[in-house]
């Protein structure tokens, strides 16, 4: 009975060194590196729309006194909103690179953030809304399919 208990012991699931050995890393690493990039790139856009809300408001296609605008009021304060939002998503961007569980799970919550806010303003910016909204969705698969692959050991 011993010998089996001493087999058993030997075995390789029991090795908790080789067990780190075997973690299976797949080509989804390079799409978290590329949700990161992604998530400065966007996150410096959102910003820099934000700088053109406040600075030049007419610069957008609806006037502030236009009724197609569904919760935005002020182009002005939707500006602040804006570059608020892209530095954040800027900062998470470069804190996903990490591969902590707090980081991706602040990106997530930022590019859920992001996509609701360009969904939002999509009656100022129609086609950079929906690809705002498409890469959020992207960045929001990798990190969330595919985000433990990152993990510090």
């Amino acid at each position: 009975m011993s010998e089996i208990v001493t087999r058993a012991h030997h075995h390789a699931a029991y090795n908790p060194s080789y067990v780190a050995e075997e973690q299976h890393v797949s080509g989804w690493v390079g799409w978290i590196g590329f949700a990161g990039f992604l998530m400065i790139l966007s996150g410096a856009f959102q910003a820099i729309d934000g700088l053109i809300g406040i600075f030049r408001s007419s610069f957008f296609l609806v006037s502030n006194n236009s009724n197609q605008l569904v919760l935005i009021q002020n182009v002005h304060s939707w500006g602040w909103v804006n570059l608020i939002i892209g530095a954040v998503v800027v900062l998470a961007g470069i804190s996903l690179f990490s591969g902590t569980t707090w980081s991706r799970v602040i990106a997530v919550i930022l590019a859920m953030f992001a996509a609701t806010a360009n969904l939002v303003a999509i009656a100022l910016y129609p086609i950079w809304s929906i690809i705002v909204i498409a890469l959020s969705v992207m960045v929001m698969y990798a990190v969330i399919v595919h985000g433990s692959e990152l993990k510090e050991d």
